[in-house]
């Protein structure tokens, strides 16, 4: 059964199952594997970034821009359009599988 995402913990096992399909992508798993080191931290990271978005809380610091930008130079600057087309298909399919309501990040992205 689907339920909406309420708290930190669905923020993490989203990012989580989210991610186990990632780092399993033979096009993407590459790429995040080798700029990943430590996987638990970053997962941590990632549950203040979506965590501030969907419930506006002020917990992220970085810039992810800057971090991604990094990753694309060092991969040469081959990232492209598909690579993000691929990472967001397999988002939303983490969502569909697990999650529904109004603070899902899709519903967030699909009302902008």
């Amino acid at each position: 059964m689907k339920r909406e995402i309420k708290n930190r913990s669905d923020v993490f096992f989203l990012g989580d199952s989210f991610y186990i399909k990632v780092r399993t992508n033979s096009l993407l798993g590459p790429i995040f594997n080798d700029a990943i080191d430590d996987w638990q931290d970053h997962l941590e990271r990632l549950t203040d970034f979506w965590e501030s978005i969907l419930f506006i809380k002020n917990n992220f610091e970085g810039n992810s821009i800057n971090v991604h930008q990094k990753v694309d130079v060092k991969n040469n600057g081959l990232i492209e359009a598909r690579h993000f087309g691929i990472w967001l298909n397999l988002c939303y399919e983490t969502l569909d599988t697990y999650y529904e309501g109004e603070s899902s990040p899709s519903s967030k992205t699909q009302s902008t």
